[in-house]
């Protein structure tokens, strides 16, 4: 059995409601809603999952939540679990664009032009066609940490 994990915002003032999905292929439903977002709502599933059916999950998919995370890794540590791609590449572009500033400020240091000041949006677009050889031209061919990180970002997507 898979499941997937996620949340809902409900009513006003950061009101979430826990929900569960069954997501196998033959059957895609609503298995379970808790109230509030919390370690207790995602606990008081795998309390009405029960042990048998809970060791019966074989793939949980959810975000990134650390609260869920723990529950997930404590409750149903034996199944797969797949994170969902948004948050994936949410933090990879952050970090993308981490190793571009710091690496701006390098360049700046050592009295290279600017050339990584204002390429963030060139770094996180999908399509790079001729994006990073118009970088790597200039004085950055030796910033090989930018040019990994955006190799192994365009490998997840």
């Amino acid at each position: 059995m898979a499941i997937g994990v996620d949340e809902i915002a409900w009513q006003r003032g950061h009101r979430y409601l826990t929900l569960v999905y069954q997501i196998d292929a033959d059957c895609r439903r609503l298995l379970w809603i808790g109230q509030e977002r919390k370690v207790k709502a995602l606990l008081r599933f795998f309390r009405w999952l029960g042990k048998d059916r809970s060791r019966e999950l074989r793939y949980i998919c959810s975000d990134m939540w650390k609260p869920y995370l723990k529950v997930i890794a404590k409750k149903a540590g034996h199944a797969i679990h797949v994170l969902d791609r948004f948050h994936i590449m949410a933090n990879l572009s952050k970090a993308i664009d981490q190793v571009r500033a710091e690496e701006a400020r390098q360049l700046k240091r050592e009295g290279y032009e600017p050339v990584l000041t204002n390429s963030r949006w060139l770094l996180l677009k999908r399509h790079l066609s001729g994006v990073l050889s118009d970088i790597s031209g200039n004085k950055v061919s030796a910033n090989r940490r930018l040019v990994k990180g955006r190799a192994v970002g365009r490998r997840l997507v």
